[in-house]
């Protein structure tokens, strides 16, 4: 259902008071930000891997069989980073909370969406009152 163009307003207002107050929150709220850090992590999950095959190749080419297991426990833990890191990456244009959430969550998101509400009525108030 549409907002109307009061809820629309709010809305707006809402979003300016969250970005003059905290704007380093309001901008990881945006998603881009998180799209950003898990491509991050799995770049570097990437390049953990090519590590891990230097030094499995490494601890070949050496006999050190201590190496080489080393060289494996990098690669599959960064196999794993970059799998599920690429999975929980938000695609362009998606938003980040949207989709079905885990248990648990909705709760959380619901009670700080509650305080933010709050907050915003309240502040509302006092500058009628004053």
């Amino acid at each position: 259902m549409p907002l109307s163009e009061h809820e629309q307003r709010m809305l707006e207002q809402m979003e300016r008071a969250l970005y003059a107050e905290d704007p380093k929150f309001a901008t990881a709220l945006e998603g881009s930000g998180l799209r950003t850090y898990t491509r991050r992590r799995v770049y570097q999950a990437v390049a953990g891997f090519l590590v891990g095959i230097a030094l499995l190749m490494a601890g070949m080419v050496a006999k050190q069989v201590w190496l080489s297991v080393v060289g494996f426990l990098v690669m599959l833990g960064c196999a794993v980073l970059a799998v599920t890191g690429w999975r929980k990456a938000p695609k362009p244009g998606e938003q980040p909370a949207g989709g079905p959430q885990p248990r648990g969550q909705g709760r959380q998101r619901r009670s700080m969406m509650d305080r933010i509400e709050q907050r915003w009525q309240k502040r509302r108030d006092e500058q009628q009152g004053h």
